[in-house]
């Protein structure tokens, strides 16, 4: 069988920066076994697959390792696909997802995707969490992440992991959001993914689902320019609005092709 596959780098408007993202369009869906070997093959941090189904767009993310309840920068990558290279009528896409109906609106080059706030709350970090950690946090809170609150943005580019003691700790489907107000941006973070095949996330959407909130109240406003400091670095526009939230970011696309699996 031959498919297409279309790799995206999404939260970013440079080649080469940003999180990449694998886009595979399907008719039907595979077993979830092909699935997940799909995405190892192509070895990026989540393989979007999606079908067409007319007024929505049923679509499902998977790491190397795992399925996702929800991944925004292949989101992002998925949305780009459709607008830019098949040709997608609507200016706002609706899709069927494991965390709901999502609905990215795209405009001027820019795709901004409504979901779900996850407002994180005060929490006990982990031992295995702690003493993997180079420099301990002022504060710890947790949604489905763990979200980590430093002093400042060279902090955050200082945190450094012992993944022989952070992979002891299973956090499925979640991570470790370490993060702090930024001096370019309202805040900055990087994120970590315990016993995963890339440790550090380069850009996470769903991160910014606590992350939005968070800050939002801490900062005393709704709308937020947030970057992730990874070595490929992005940049996200968010808005908070109560029960959801919009994160919004660019993409590119690196490559187009196909595949087989028979």
């Amino acid at each position: 069988m031959k498919l297409e596959l279309y790799q995206i780098d999404a939260f970013t408007d440079e080649i080469f920066h940003g999180n990449p993202a694998c886009v595979v369009p399907l008719k039907n869906w595979l077993p979830d076994e092909i699935l997940l070997k799909i995405a190892r093959e192509n070895a990026v941090a989540e393989t979007a697959f999606f079908i067409d189904n007319g007024n929505t767009i049923h679509l499902r993310w998977f790491t190397p390792e795992i399925e996702m309840d929800l991944c925004g920068h292949a989101t992002l990558a998925t949305a780009h696909c459709l607008a830019t290279i098949l040709n997608y009528k609507s200016n706002r896409i609706t899709f069927d997802t494991k965390s709901g109906e999502l609905t990215v609106d795209v405009k001027d080059g820019m795709y901004y995707m409504d979901f779900p706030s996850r407002m994180p709350e005060v929490a006990a970090l982990p031992d295995t969490i702690a003493q993997s950690l180079n420099m301990q946090p002022k504060e710890v809170f947790k949604a489905r992440d763990y979200v980590l609150v430093y002093d400042s943005e060279e902090d955050i580019k200082n945190i450094e992991i012992e993944r022989s003691i952070f992979d002891l700790i299973n956090l499925d489907p979640g991570g470790v959001i370490v993060t702090s107000t930024g001096t370019n941006s309202d805040f900055v973070s990087r994120y970590f993914t315990s016993q995963s095949s890339i440790l550090e996330d380069p850009v996470t959407g769903s991160a910014h689902c606590s992350l939005i909130p968070f800050w939002s109240e801490r900062l005393g406003k709704d709308t937020l320019f947030a970057r992730q400091i990874s070595e490929r670095g992005g940049q996200l526009y968010c808005e908070n609005k109560n029960e959801r939230v919009i994160v919004a970011g660019k993409a590119r696309t690196y490559s187009v092709g196909y595949f087989w699996i028979e």
